[in-house]
């Protein structure tokens, strides 16, 4: 055995580490001679270092004081043993009589059965366990608080030499370190479509160089002066005038000034530097600490807090290394960005031909930068959880919109299949341009129309791509969501104006604001928080509220149109008497403009959105009072069936296709036709062959969706005979029962080799 001595502390050991790691020594020698080390700087009669297998086995690769023909050879699966449990936990272990714990697993191999206190705690690197290191004594004791400090502080040196590949001239073939392993992450699929390609971290995190310091007074002087520094530039942001409003974005920054004087925070960081690291690496220590131990902690809330303190943690990084978060490099052509959260505004700073795919850890499919991201016509996973942490800049990436998945370091067969389902697809979207030109007539000579869903300058080219009819949906509040501050009327009116032009004559259809509820604002007031924000104060509701910005935006549109057709429709109508307020409204606007001579639209439409059920009782009034209706399926459906469209958990628990779904959309149809009033759908059940085929089975010509998805849409309709499809639909629909129409339509489909 080793000659024992009493000087044990982080620094003490840390700086013999140093030494070793500048010696010319092979990768096993140098992993024996730091666990000889450890053995002796903190007199304990083992030190074993235990490396995480891609397979998820803990495999001993070094070891002082254990049977030298156990390295290599000994392995726990994760879970499994004391070793296991703090591997899975990412928490140290601190035991006085380690065979007594239930976790305990005797490996004869070893000879370890002697010993009886063990001190083990996790190898982390960004929040990620690759190995554990364990120290063990034969008489019974508690390590102390010193000691563990010195086994954390030695465990980050040896992550930094996993996560460098020191290590891979050890590693057997077909065992793999748990490193650069293929990793799929599931989440949920926000919008539709394959992206190949390598993944940026939006932000990204910034890699420390340089572990070691001599200086620790000079490393507690910067880290003071970076702290300094990142508390100012927060107190600079909370005093800009776009954060003035209460509001989430106010919240975050008020939580971050917060964290930034946690002095329980920085007293970690100064003791990590105390204890021999650089004001870099003591920043990285606590941080990986603290987003291991967070991540396995049951309270929501605080686990929500992790992306928090994860910011804050890369702000000061910066302070320190003096550099912003403007520098990214340069971005590869196939770029697929990986964020914990991220705005819609952030999303269209990227170039867009060079953007293939979105990753989120957060996000919901009605989240701001999603809806952009579908703007822009790029795929999207969200509820990717853990997904930042588990990249590296640079990493192959395979994003699936369709199954809600993420690819990270795909296998060569996995690669080569998405490769082929890619080139499928694109032989697709041939087809789809081929029928751009097509008339929109069914296969009996059916006429139909489709049109395509906008809400930004991005998405003004897709209208001659696709093939669309013209825009059956503007989502105006889009510009809203991606400024810092309330668009002004001279804003407004230029982006509509923009709209027209690039309609070249084709119709258009504005929504009114469709602001709240899931759509906050954050420099907008919110005087009361309410407790179902998706049935509150928002859409029309808001606007005849605040007036003043149905009039502002009314305003715009009007000069605008000046000699065009206006069409303008209402977002979440409830009663009509909100239709008669907002045209009272328009009226006066339209008083105002002549007083002043400018010139006015040729005709105004005015349409209400139908997405609130109470209106399906009012369909005859309903369709008297408005000169157009369309059918905002996804809120509908959400308020019809009580389902949050949002959860994820519910999201394949209700199929749009349900046949009480269908009868109501069917009697919108024909009380519009009964009256003389156009009736259209908007929203993503018109985006997929299938339910686009039950809405028109059912009676719809007009339909409104996703630019990508008009394609696939016409080529379905085209091979369609429309009246032999409607008969068999609304035969099951009558009979009062529960007819599967998904699984009816799909075998339709099937049976006639129809392109879905």
């Amino acid at each position: 055995m080793p000659e024992r001595t009493n000087t044990v502390g982080p620094r003490v050991l840390l700086k013999r580490i140093r030494d070793l790691m500048a010696e010319q020594l092979g990768a096993q020698e140098r992993l024996d001679a730091i666990a000889r080390e450890i053995a002796v700087r903190m007199v304990c009669e083992v030190c074993s270092i235990y490396v995480l297998r891609a397979d998820g086995n803990l495999e001993l690769y070094a070891t002082e004081g254990l049977k030298k023909e156990a390295v290599h050879r000994s392995q726990l699966r994760i879970g499994e043993g004391l070793v296991g449990t703090i591997a899975a936990s990412a928490r140290a272990l601190n035991l006085s009589d380690a065979q007594s714990h239930p976790a305990f697993a005797y490996l004869p191999e070893t000879g370890e059965e002697i010993y009886h206190s063990f001190l083990g705690v996790p190898i982390l690197r960004a929040g990620r366990t690759l190995g554990v290191a364990v120290v063990q004594n034969q008489a019974k004791r508690s390590y102390s608080d010193d000691e563990v400090e010195a086994l954390e502080t030695v465990a980050m040196v040896i992550a930094e030499m996993i996560a460098a590949g020191s290590l891979s001239g050890l590693v057997r073939p077909g065992l793999e370190l748990d490193l650069k392993k293929p990793i799929t992450v599931r989440g949920t699929g926000y919008n539709e479509g394959v992206g190949l390609g390598h993944v940026v971290l939006h932000d990204p995190r910034v890699v420390v160089t340089n572990l070691f310091s001599e200086d620790a007074n000079r490393e507690i002087e910067r880290l003071e002066a970076a702290l300094a520094s990142l508390r100012l530039s927060i107190d600079d942001m909370l005093a800009r005038r776009d954060v003035d409003f209460d509001g989430e974005h106010r919240a975050v920054l008020e939580a971050y000034r917060m964290f930034a004087h946690d002095r329980g925070w920085v007293r970690r960081l100064e003791e990590a530097i105390r204890n021999g690291l650089t004001a870099e690496a003591a920043v990285e220590k606590v941080q990986s600490d603290m987003r291991a131990r967070m991540t396995h902690m049951a309270d929501p809330y605080l686990r929500e807090r992790l992306s928090d303190f994860d910011d804050l943690a890369n702000r000061l990084m910066r302070q320190l290394i003096g550099s912003g978060p403007e520098g990214r490099g340069a971005l590869p052509r196939d770029a697929i960005i990986v964020a914990r959260a991220m705005g819609a505004a952030e999303l269209l700073d990227y170039p867009r031909e060079q953007v293939r795919g979105l990753v989120l850890e957060e996000g919901s499919a009605t989240s701001h930068v999603v809806i952009v991201a579908r703007a822009m016509g790029v795929p999207v996973v969200g509820q990717a959880r853990g997904i930042v942490s588990m990249s590296e800049a640079g990493d192959p990436v395979i994003l699936d919109g369709e199954e809600g998945a993420a690819h990270l370091r795909p296998q060569p067969d996995v690669e080569a299949a998405y490769a082929e389902k890619v080139r499928f697809r694109a032989n697709r979207q041939k087809l789809y341009r081929s029928l751009r030109n097509a008339p929109n007539l069914t296969a009996d000579g059916e006429p139909f129309s489709l049109l395509m869903n906008g809400g930004l300058l991005v998405d003004l080219p897709q209208l001659e791509e696709s093939g669309a009819g013209g825009i059956g949906l503007f989502r105006t509040e889009l510009q809203f969501m991606v400024a810092s501050a309330f668009p002004r009327a001279e804003a407004q009116e230029q982006l509509y104006r923009q709209v027209y032009a690039a309609a070249a004559g084709k119709p258009v259809t504005f929504r009114t604001l469709d602001i709240g509820g899931d759509k906050a604002l954050p420099y907008m007031r919110v005087d009361t928080a309410e407790e179902n924000p998706a049935m509150g104060l928002r859409a029309v509701r808001l606007t005849l509220e605040r007036p003043g910005l149905l009039r502002t935006q009314m305003r715009a549109l009007l000069k605008a149109a000046g000699g065009r057709e206006l069409r303008v429709m209402l977002p979440m109508v409830t009663e009509l008497s909100e239709v008669a307020e907002a045209r009272a409204i328009i009226a006066k606007e339209i008083q105002h403009l002549s007083r002043h001579a400018h010139p006015l639209p040729t005709s105004l439409k005015l349409g209400a959105m139908l997405e609130v059920p109470a209106l399906l009782h009012n369909l005859d009034a309903l369709m008297r009072t408005v000169d157009f209706v369309s059918i905002g399926s996804n809120d509908l459906f959400q308020f019809m069936m009580a389902v949050d469209r949002g959860n994820a958990m519910l999201a394949k628990r209700y199929d749009m296709l349900t046949p009480a779904f269908l009868r109501a959309l069917r009697s919108v149809v024909r009380a519009g036709k009964a009256h003389g009033t156009p009736v259209t759908l908007c929203g993503e059940m018109a985006s997929r062959p299938i339910p686009a085929l039950a809405l028109f089975a059912i009676g719809l010509r007009t339909v409104s969706l996703a630019a990508s998805a008009i394609g696939p849409v016409k080529a379905l309709l085209r091979e369609v005979r429309l009246a032999e499809v409607s008969e068999i639909v609304n035969a099951a629909l009558d009979r009062g029962e529960q007819p599967d129409i998904r699984r009816l339509l799909t075998d339709y489909a099937a049976a006639r080799a129809l392109t879905v």
